[in-house]
């Protein structure tokens, strides 16, 4: 099965914006509590990428961004 490409091409955008609203709330949450207890992390992550608009995720996803946020220990 081959994908269409105008349909790749139609949802780039929404895509991409996507992916910049989970950067954001992703750096936000890195730059306050890198190296922090796991539970404190987990629900800072969700909160900023709630507030950013990057909504829905993958709850697996969230949980591991936090644990490697949490687990950061050079920042």
């Amino acid at each position: 099965m081959t994908a269409d490409s105008s349909e790749y091409d139609k949802a780039m955008p929404a895509v991409s914006a996507f992916l910049n609203k989970m950067e954001r709330g992703i750096d936000r949450t890195r730059a306050t509590h890198a190296g922090q207890p796991y539970p404190a992390v987990r629900q800072a992550l969700a909160l900023a990428l709630e507030e950013e608009g990057a909504r829905p995720m993958v709850p697996q996803v969230v949980d591991e961004l936090a644990r490697q946020i949490s687990e950061e220990t050079d920042r």
